[in-house]
């Protein structure tokens, strides 16, 4: 959305910092032996204290207040009480909502306990990337070429991006113009970032895939080679200098 006045703003940063803080507040209640199910339950509950709606279930019916994947599972996790988390686990949190008619989306991936599968390297490419390529992003940029740098990045430390997920517009709906801030170049993308627009930007990087593929139950993506997927992601207000990251209290960098 493009903010145009003081209530826009001040909408989309109360939001933001809802989502933020129940991402954060969620990745330290996660802990070894719990199901991500009461995980889910946890961040829906917080999310009704604040007063948000959750919005994956509200704009799309999923079966959960959060997606929570978990390994191999690059996005859209279903929370389940089958589901329990185990030492060394790669989880990823996305948490988006809607408070007052505003829309805000954030998410992280992180392991669980000690790093006993190696997973660290990736969290942190996901991680230091994001934040490489959203300190680029200002008005007037071409969309494309922060896609660029996030895949030239990825690959200097010898992983992919997956290449059908992508970041995208939000504000007054979860997902809004432009649609594809994907994580790799396209020469057909001339379209650049408006100074005053809201927009989620989200890395995808990979050890093995650079697609995404649904499995039967409609809504978990894994890679199409196998692997292991990390996401980041931070709402953020683009201006004509350094971008307002709205969700920063997240504490997805610290």
């Amino acid at each position: 959305m493009t903010i145009t006045r003081e209530v826009d703003f001040i909408g989309m940063k109360a939001i933001s910092e809802v989502v933020a803080t129940t991402l954060k507040l969620m990745r330290e209640h996660a802990q070894v032996g719990m199901s991500t199910k009461e995980l889910d339950e946890y961040g829906g509950k917080l999310l009704k204290e604040y007063g948000a709606k959750s919005a994956p279930y509200q704009t799309y019916r999923f079966p959960g207040y959060t997606c929570i994947s978990l390994n191999n599972e690059a996005a859209h996790g279903i929370p389940s009480k089958k589901r329990i988390l185990k030492e060394g686990d790669l989880v990823n949190i996305d948490v988006s909502a809607e408070l007052n008619g505003f829309w805000s989306d954030n998410g992280g991936s992180f392991v669980l306990g000690k790093d006993l599968h190696g997973h660290q390297p990736l969290v942190d490419a996901s991680r230091e990337i994001l934040h490489q390529a959203i300190h680029q992003i200002k008005g007037g940029v071409k969309i494309s070429a922060i896609g660029h740098v996030i895949e030239t990045e990825a690959k200097k430390r010898g992983f992919k991006v997956i290449k059908n997920l992508a970041g995208h517009g939000v504000g007054r709906s979860l997902h809004e113009a432009p649609e594809n801030i994907l994580n790799h170049g396209v020469r057909w993308n001339k379209e650049r970032f408006k100074k005053n627009t809201t927009v989620a930007i989200e890395t995808f990087i990979s050890t093995k895939s650079s697609m995404a593929v649904e499995l039967n139950d409609g809504w978990t993506l894994v890679g199409n080679r196998g692997g292991f997927v990390a996401q980041h992601e931070q709402t953020i207000l683009i201006t004509d200098g350094e971008p307002i990251i709205l969700t920063e209290s997240n504490e997805i960098w610290n």
